[in-house]
């Protein structure tokens, strides 16, 4: 299949690009970021972006978007940017698709911020969506256009809400900044420590991708993506911090962030249900990730 990856140089973008390359697939790249060295490439212009281009030049069968502001505090202090990135970017890539590639599949990266603080645990998709920052609201609404586009367009769509994603490239985000803090004897975090995720590690979102891009119905629907384990931070970090042999100590400081959720733990039955199987442990992939900081 001829397959464009939106985003192809950020985190899971760029793994998403190497993974159905090796695959077998005709892959192109998109982003804002100069390429020299690939080909299969397309540069859009971060201040007017246009997607018309790659749809014009190549008859993609997928289109995978990985593009997109992925921080909660940024899109407290600058909505409208959030908001042209993770919004308004869908619906011009969709109607590129539109004009130019009708067939084109179409994957959206949405997140688990779109459930905001759920009313039980775990979530399924048929949860009320009540996001408690912009970035989670900006995620919604490109479910939305996706739901317009194939309604009144018949654009096949699907929405993949990502958990807490991790693995090798992440420069951000709770691992990132646990290793961060590492050099400091006392080390102080956000929250009580009760707080709970449900992670999935890069390669295990890979299969789920292309599990989705074979099998599902592509009608609009969202699909959870994680492994349906609700995991403490407070267990998680002193996991990384054993696996990192950092011998200081930890406290919480009770205070969370403006937008963070509480609690969060994934139904997956929808994506098991197109195949999917946990593969890589918490232990395994935390491993695996401290191994790629520690080698830069």
């Amino acid at each position: 299949m001829k397959i464009l990856i939106v985003g192809s140089k950020g985190f899971i973008g760029s793994h998403a690009l190497q993974y159905f390359r090796a695959s077998g697939h005709i892959v192109y790249g998109c982003d804002v970021v100069v390429e020299y060295e690939d080909e299969h490439y397309f540069l859009v212009d971060a201040t007017q972006p246009n997607f018309q281009e790659p749809f014009k030049a190549i008859k993609f069968d997928v289109c995978i978007n990985c593009s997109g502001a992925a921080s909660v505090p940024q899109s407290i202090q600058n909505p409208l940017r959030d908001f042209q990135l993770n919004t308004a970017n869908v619906f011009l890539l969709l109607d590129s698709i539109r004009q130019h590639a009708p067939s084109c599949k179409f994957i959206n990266m949405s997140s688990a911020a779109v459930y905001g603080n759920p009313m039980s645990l775990p979530i399924n998709e048929t949860h009320k969506t009540k996001p408690v920052s912009p970035y989670g609201e900006h995620k919604r609404m490109a479910e939305e256009v996706c739901q317009e586009f194939y309604t009144h367009f018949s654009i096949a769509c699907c929405n993949l809400r990502i958990f807490s994603a991790y693995g090798e490239g992440l420069k951000k985000q709770l691992f990132w900044d646990l290793y961060k803090k590492s050099s400091d004897e006392h080390i102080k975090l956000f929250g009580t420590g009760e707080e709970t995720r449900d992670f999935i590690f890069i390669s295990d979102l890979l299969q789920a991708i292309n599990l989705v891009m074979v099998n599902a119905q592509f009608k609009g629907e969202a699909i959870n993506v994680a492994n349906g384990n609700q995991l403490k931070i407070r267990d998680v970090a002193i996991l990384f911090f054993k696996l990192l042999n950092y011998q200081g100590n930890i406290s919480f400081l009770g205070n969370n962030r403006k937008g963070d959720p509480l609690n969060w733990e994934a139904d997956i039955t929808h994506l098991k249900t197109l195949g999917y199987k946990n593969k890589v442990s918490l232990e395994a992939g935390l491993t695996s990730y401290i191994k790629w900081i520690e080698s830069k």
